[in-house]
């Protein structure tokens, strides 16, 4: 609709001049007022075309160009936002087959920009508006970027002004769009000797009223004032696609080899490159061999072992049909069983297929493998080498373990194994075609990956409650629709008062983290500060501002929220992670963090000859402290599932359910506190007890009939939730006919007291004696404050060394114990 508009009201201009032209001259109408003046541009058409195509055939569907205030630029301020009023947008195409397109877009009468005093006279003049074309999807809301879909007054992509990366993205040519008040002012005609646009040294010249072109490329600046203008818009070239598939192999290989040693995103960190020069060594020859037979296999199994040299998730081949036949043959065949390393360091069986040749030794699911081919079994695993490049120690291992059982059919192996009856045997197994064991092994097991939409929601139903769930399968599909969906489910949770959320990012394979948790916190949310390589320093260099989540306008609150993670979410989708793990409150389940492959990929494609190409990330993400930011780490879990016998075996979705059982438990369930809430003094003691603070047992879920629950030895269970920690009575209470009966009661009954696994000494409670309801009931008592977010537990037991009477029941001898679980808000 937005383009439409657009067009008709330039259809509304051209019919109105050529009308004009042959009626009699009339009045100034308040449609005239709109008409633009004949010497100067109302129209501004341009073309474009990229290397890079996914932002504009994957993440965004509306697509539009629009009137860019460069007043953020002018100001040198990265988070200068453009106001809604000076925004004006129009319409583009795109040819998905030619790579680019064109746009055109109407100029407003007046534009409402910011104006910019740029003359360097000393004195403050009215100045001028500056503005540039550039690509300007719709991220999310209306058409306009308003909200939480911002836009910056410093456009680089696909702009009419061209950007120096290598240069905090100086503008350094291209085109702008000036407008005047009046004639009277001034615009620089040079970059000055600094080479920089808008600074002290730039030359001035004068800059005609209205609208303005203004050609940067020319020296001195030209200016034009065209009805129609054209203003190409250019892509990044530091975004654009490496081609060298016109060149030769060794001539290719030789550039992308050289680029890559300098740009790789941890090519200066110790441990993370390869070793070029032994690389180089090794391949050089076999690249020159390929291009000598002519032979593209060759050439292709020289790249796949250039990328193979990476411990890197984001290094990766596409080799077409080479690649497909290379990765079917080296998963065709299998010994029928799959194996799973767990948290003790020792390998079990989680899978047997029917029929198979580790069934027919007599392998059952369950059984422990020591050795394999004579190796011990962890000694065999790290010697495995796989197709799937990975970044962190624990999803590089878990890899490797599912490739040691791949082999082409007909190879013979040796494993050694104990079923569950301990007896060690040794077999030798031939090597069968069957994938059903790799699949078993598989991160996408018991998934539906088809799934239409990016994000998919649900309420699931447990007992009496309701958990809203939502997965979020991609960040890479049309990105307005996810954060449309996602706010959508969010809604739907929150008409139904679930009783908490899960979000479940285990399945999504990145794209272009969007700050989804803006929507639960009003706070920042702080992530890494982007690097690359400079070849102007011969240093990794910082690219903008530190990277930053911001608040959403529209604010959700849920009781309980947890997030599911997985070796299956990398990239992008561990830094749409990790900002929700640090919403308060989020507790983060899993068996395993996120893979830990972070880094930026948009300038490391190299297109090779035959149609190869090889990726790799130019881009690392820092902290403050040097540290690399989630690579090799990834999201951890604040409540981790152990990998034991039986989760490693488990079909069934053990993570979810953790996921729903921490939904449904209370706050600060599974969490460790870091500390022990403290210990009152005496006479703090007595001040919370007159005060009327409560005792644990008000604020419990549960509560008992005493003559029925404390009538014999055994155990009493209180949970406490806190949301709000305050100051607690925690105490041991006994009733009998009179005081003496009390002191004698009292020489039989030994009192232990045990505060989070600390034994808490009998003198640092209090006594309090008083009469009630006939009775006389003695209270040993202590109070507790300064709670830490997490799982408390307490338990107070009384030991009766011998019968009791208290004027009214016998009371055997034995354990009387009361246990707590106090569960206090992280």
């Amino acid at each position: 609709m937005k383009s439409t508009l657009f067009r008709i009201f330039g259809m509304l201009i051209m019919a109105s001049l050529v009308l004009s032209a042959c009626a009699p001259k009339a009045a100034p109408t308040a449609v005239d007022a709109l008409l633009p003046a004949s010497s100067q541009p109302y129209q501004l058409t341009g073309t474009y075309t990229v290397t890079n195509d996914f932002v504009l055939t994957t993440y965004y569907v509306e697509n539009a160009v629009a009137l860019i205030d460069m007043h953020g630029f002018v100001l040198r301020d990265l988070e200068w936002e453009i106001p809604v009023d000076s925004q004006t947008l129009g319409f583009m195409t795109f040819d998905a087959d030619a790579l680019g397109g064109t746009y055109e877009l109407s100029l407003p009468a007046r534009p409402l920009g910011e104006f910019n005093d740029v003359d360097n006279d000393g004195s403050a003049d009215a100045g001028v508006q500056i503005f540039s074309v550039a690509y300007s999807p719709n991220v999310y809301g209306g058409p306009f970027a308003e909200g939480d879909d911002r836009s910056r007054g410093w456009p680089s992509y696909l702009a009419s002004v061209k950007t120096d990366s290598e240069n905090k993205d100086e503008v350094i040519g291209g085109k702008l769009v000036v407008w005047a008040e009046d004639a009277d002012q001034q615009f620089p005609t040079g970059f000055g000797e600094d080479g920089l646009l808008f600074t002290a040294d730039d030359p001035i010249g004068a800059i005609p009223e209205g609208y303005s072109i203004v050609d940067l490329d020319q020296s001195p600046f030209s200016v034009s004032q065209d009805q129609i203008e054209d203003l190409t818009l250019y892509e990044p070239q530091d975004i654009a696609v490496k081609d060298y598939s016109a060149m030769s192999y060794t001539e290719s290989f030789n550039r992308m080899f050289e680029t890559i040693r300098k740009e790789y995103a941890f090519a200066d960190i110790e441990g993370e490159a390869p070793d070029w020069d032994a690389l180089y060594a090794e391949l050089k020859p076999r690249v020159e061999q390929a291009e000598k037979d002519s032979d593209p296999n060759a050439f292709y199994l020289a790249l796949r072992d250039f990328t193979w040299a990476f411990n890197d998730g984001h290094v990766s081949i596409s080799g077409g049909d080479y690649f497909q036949r290379d990765f079917a043959t080296a998963i065709s065949g299998g010994y029928g069983f799959a194996i799973r390393e767990l948290d003790d360091g020792r390998v079990i069986v989680i899978f047997v297929v029917e029929g198979g040749p580790a069934q027919a030794a007599g392998i059952q699911v369950g059984a422990e493998v020591t050795e394999f081919n004579g190796q011990p079994i962890g000694d065999a695993i790290s010697a495995a080498q796989t197709y799937s490049n990975q970044s962190s120690d624990f999803a590089i291992r878990y890899q490797k373990s599912r490739y040691l059982l791949r082999a082409l059919p007909g190879t013979e192996a040796s494993v050694k194994f104990a079923n569950a009856d301990g007896i060690p045997q040794l077999v030798n197994l031939v090597a069968i075609e069957e994938r059903q064991s790799f699949s078993r092994t598989s991160l996408y097991f018991g998934v539906d990956t088809s799934s239409l939409l990016p994000v998919d929601s649900k309420i699931i139903p447990v007992n009496n409650e309701n958990v809203g769930y939502i997965r979020i399968n991609s960040n890479y599909d049309d990105l307005n629709l996810v954060i449309r969906l996602f706010e959508r489910a969010l809604k739907q949770f929150e008409a139904n008062t679930v009783a908490g959320i899960v979000i479940d990012m285990r399945f999504n394979n990145g794209g272009a983290p969007l700050g989804l948790a803006g929507f639960f916190t009003d706070q920042e949310i702080l992530l890494g500060q982007l690097e690359y390589y400079s070849d102007k320093t011969g240093k990794f260099e910082p690219e903008g501002l530190r990277q930053k989540f911001l608040p959403n306008q529209n604010q959700y609150r849920f009781e309980k929220m947890v997030l599911l993670v997985g070796p299956a979410c990398f990239s992008a989708c561990e830094i749409e992670a990790y900002g929700f793990s640090q919403v308060p409150g989020m507790i983060v389940v899993g068996l395993t963090p996120t893979s830990g492959v972070e880094a930026e990929t948009a300038r490391g494609t190299f297109n090779l000859p035959d149609g190869f190409s090889v990726t790799v990330p130019t881009g690392r993400f820092v902290l403050p402290d040097g540290t690399i930011f989630l690579e090799g780490q990834g999201v951890q879990p604040t409540l981790r599932i152990p990998v034991d016998e039986k989760t490693a075996t488990a079909i069934e979705d053990i993570v979810l359910q953790a996921g729903i059982d921490a939904v449904l438990q209370p706050l600060g369930a599974g969490v460790t506190p870091s500390a022990a809430p403290k210990v009152a003094s005496p006479s703090e003691a007595e001040a919370a007890l007159s005060s009327g603070a409560p005792f644990l047992e008000d604020l419990a879920r549960e509560s008992y009939d005493p003559a029925v629950t404390f009538a014999q030895p055994g155990t009493a269970t209180y949970s406490v939730s806190m949301t709000d920690p305050q100051p607690v009575v925690w105490g041991y209470s006994w009733c009998a006919a009179d005081a003496a009966m009390i002191a004698s009661n009292f020489e039989n009954i030994e009192l232990k007291f045990v505060l989070d696994g600390k034994n808490v000494p009998a003198d640092s409670f209090s006594t309090f004696e008083i009469e009630t309801g006939g009775k006389v009931c003695r209270l040993v008592y202590t109070s507790l404050s300064e709670w830490t977010a997490g799982e408390h537990h307490l338990s107070t037991t009384a030991v009766f060394t011998s019968a009791i009477n208290d004027g009214t029941s016998d009371f055997e001898p034995g354990d009387y114990i009361i246990e707590y679980t106090v569960y206090v808000k992280p």
